[in-house]
């Protein structure tokens, strides 16, 4: 079993209250588990109304195959969100 995790940090400039936080958070959360099956959650900065920290998680029989789907993962995620994807630590 293989495990292919990362954290994505976003920026929502015009997030004034944590209500428009949340709103971007179900969007793309919701977005990315429809199309991938993957673990989403966001895991920092829930005080914090212009940032959105979240974690992904994939899990698969190859090494190869989790990079891929985590990789793909990700782009879908900075290319659907209603933010801007400004940092990536990937885990594995």
């Amino acid at each position: 079993m293989y495990v292919a995790s990362a954290v994505l940090t976003f920026y929502i400039p015009y997030a004034n209250s944590l209500k428009d936080k949340r709103q971007v958070r179900r969007s793309v959360i919701q977005k990315a588990q429809h199309k991938f099956n993957a673990s989403i959650a966001e895991v920092d900065t829930q005080d914090v109304s212009r940032t959105l920290t979240i974690g992904v998680a994939v899990v698969s029989g190859e090494n190869a195959h989790a990079q891929h789907s985590l990789d793909a993962l990700i782009h879908f995620m900075e290319e659907h969100a209603e933010a801007e994807l400004v940092k990536i630590e990937t885990r594995n």
